[in-house]
C-alpha cells in the first residue's frame, strides 16, 4: 500500500479531519487510499501557531485517508483562500499542489515505521500483519466490554 510521511501536528490534523488539503510543491498521478505516517521530525513552530499542546506520536504510521484530486494552485494568493482547508502558513511561490484528501481513519495501534519521500510502498509481513490484527481486535474487544458489566 502507498504511505506518505506527513509531519506533526499535520499527520494528526489529517486523520481528526481538521486538515483537508495537503500541500506540496510536486504533482501526483496516484488517486486512492494511502497511509499516513508521521515522520520523527516534529514542526513545534505550527504547534505553537495551532496552539496545540497535546502529545502526538511520531516514527509511526497512524491512519489513512483517500486522496480523490489534486488542486493545482496558480497563485499565492488561492493558496492563501484555501488556508482554512490546508492549515499552512508558508507564503508559497512557484507551483504548489493541494492534495484533496477524504475518508480518513486513524489507526487504533500506531505502526512503528521509517518515512521516505513522497509516497512510497509498505508492505508488512504477513506474520507482523496478524499481530497487528491480532492487537487491534483485542483493542476492540476490550473497548466493547470494559466498563458495561
Amino acid at each position: 500500500m502507498k504511505c506518505l510521511s506527513i509531519s506533526q501536528p499535520f499527520a494528526d490534523l489529517i486523520i481528526s479531519g481538521e486538515k483537508t488539503i495537503e500541500i506540496r510543491n510536486w504533482n501526483t498521478d496516484f488517486r486512492g487510499e494511502f497511509l499516513i505516517h508521521a515522520p520523527i521530525k516534529m514542526r513545534i513552530a505550527d504547534c505553537k501557531r495551532l496552539k496545540i499542546t497535546k502529545k502526538m506520536v511520531t516514527g509511526v504510521i497512524i491512519g489513512k485517508a483517500e486522496l480523490y484530486d489534486v488542486k493545482k494552485y496558480s497563485s499565492s494568493k488561492k493558496v492563501k483562500e484555501d488556508q482554512r482547508f490546508h492549515l499552512s502558513s508558508k507564503n508559497f511561490q512557484g507551483k504548489t499542489f493541494g492534495f484533496m484528501l477524504k475518508n480518513t481513519k486513524p489507526l487504533r495501534v500506531p505502526i512503528p515505521w521509517k518515512g521516505q519521500f513522497r509516497f512510497f510502498d509498505v508492505s508488512l509481513s504477513k506474520k507482523r500483519s496478524k499481530d497487528i490484527v491480532t492487537d487491534i481486535i483485542d483493542d476492540e474487544y476490550r473497548f466493547q466490554w470494559v466498563g458495561h458489566h
